[in-house]
């Protein structure tokens, strides 16, 4: 954003998300001071552009989450509703470099722009820029990529950086040696967390529930849960992990044959980053 004139003497504007100050004077060398003057820290002014930051925060924050469910959930966004939200930037970097889907699902490219119509112009796995015009595009969750390898290769080659973890996310897939009758993991049963684990749940984006860590996932037209029991000691922060388990929301708890490969992976992928542990419930990629 550009200066604002405060203080007779000075310009501030917003950078790197913070309210920076420069000196108009004539030896004045039109870089940022260091710090931001006395005089000027309780400016009405300044007040406000600290507070425009903040709500940029907040807004980028946002944006991140909402991307970050769409991936996680493989849902088809309207392409109608990517052109709206493109040219505001905290949109646009959680989007650009996905690898997204239009109406072929064997043919994943990487968004690179959308226009005002609602095109979008991705980069395939040939290294070709190609202009797709879906009615809706789909933010596949890693697990449903079939070329997930060929696409992390080719994202290195182009040193393509994520807004949010798609191709990087960690999956696991379901072992094949389940019994029909059980619904329950207890892999990280009795593992001991030494800090807050409800505060850490919370900073990774995941719901705290009574004794209870959740994290949601839409697929296979329900919403699924998975649920990481723990018993915290809040005389010394310590918290002692349980078990696993999956269920449809406002259903039942269902049997590990039953839970799907996303529901599955994102579950594990919670109690791993929960327990700080590495498991071998499943196979990583």
């Amino acid at each position: 954003m550009g200066w604002l004139p405060v203080g007779g003497s000075y310009e501030i504007s917003l950078v790197d998300g913070k309210v920076a100050a420069r000196s108009t004077g004539s030896r004045a060398g039109g870089r940022p001071l260091k710090a931001l003057p006395k005089v000027l820290r309780d400016d009405p002014e300044v007040d406000r552009l600290r507070q425009l930051g903040q709500w940029l925060d907040r807004h980028t924050a946002e944006c991140l989450a909402r991307v970050d469910a769409w991936v996680v959930s493989s849902l088809p966004v309207p392409t109608g509703l990517l052109a709206r939200v493109w040219p505001d930037p905290a949109w646009r970097n959680a989007l650009r470099d996905l690898v997204v889907l239009g109406d072929d699902p064997a043919e994943p490219g990487f968004l690179r722009d959308v226009t005002d119509t609602g095109d979008l112009r991705v980069v395939n796995l040939d290294g070709d820029t190609v202009r797709l015009s879906p009615a809706s595009a789909t933010l596949p969750h890693p697990v449903r990529l079939s070329d997930l390898a060929d696409l992390r290769e080719f994202a290195d080659e182009l040193d393509v950086t994520q807004g949010v973890e798609q191709l990087r996310r960690g999956t696991w897939g379901r072992p094949t040696n389940l019994a029909d009758r059980d619904t329950t993991i207890t892999d990280f049963r009795g593992t001991t967390v030494p800090n807050r684990l409800a505060a850490r749940a919370a900073t990774l984006g995941f719901r705290v529930s009574g004794s209870q860590i959740r994290c949601r996932v839409w697929e296979a037209g329900h919403t699924v849960e998975a649920a990481l029991g723990f018993d915290e000691d809040y005389w010394d922060s310590e918290a002692t992990l349980g078990n696993l388990s999956w269920s449809v929301t406002e259903g039942p708890t269902l049997r590990l044959t039953e839970v799907g490969p996303v529901a599955w992976s994102e579950g594990i992928r919670m109690a791993t980053a929960l327990s700080g542990a590495l498991t071998g419930t499943g196979n990583r990629a």
